[in-house]
């Protein structure tokens, strides 16, 4: 399936990453560009985009690169209708792994986040009860 190119610019404003994120992305290996402009310039296609996207949001979740990098390969080997059933079924158990640690990292966000309410709450509290003064 052919899919057209898109320049740096347009994917940065389609995934809210920085350029500098896009290139350093590509400079590790996680995301490659699928093509380059004569003029050496990254041209990236829909499916580029899809992978970036996962990445931003492994990223909030503390994923190291190397975890990203390790997910993305078994995400990517599990899309090869040729990969073997035995190896399907250890990148399954890898996925899985993946994501019952996404699940417990979510949680641990959702307790910090219900502890920073509470906070603005207290806060809030303060600044309403100092208004008349």
């Amino acid at each position: 399936m052919d899919h057209p190119h898109m320049q740096i610019g347009e994917v940065a404003e389609r995934t809210e990453l920085s350029l500098r994120t896009i290139r350093h992305y590509d400079e590790v290996g996680l995301v490659v560009p699928s093509a380059r402009s004569q003029g050496g310039f990254r041209l990236y296609t829909e499916p580029d985009v899809a992978r970036l996207m996962l990445i931003r949001r492994m990223k909030p979740l503390g994923f190291s690169l190397e975890e990203m990098r390790d997910l993305l390969a078994a995400t990517d080997r599990l899309d090869d209708d040729t990969v073997h059933a035995v190896e399907r079924a250890t990148l399954v158990e890898v996925v899985r792994g993946f994501e019952a640690t996404t699940r417990e990292r979510c949680e641990a966000l959702r307790v910090q986040l219900a502890r920073a309410d509470e906070f603005a709450t207290i806060l809030r509290a303060h600044l309403d009860g100092t208004a008349g003064e």
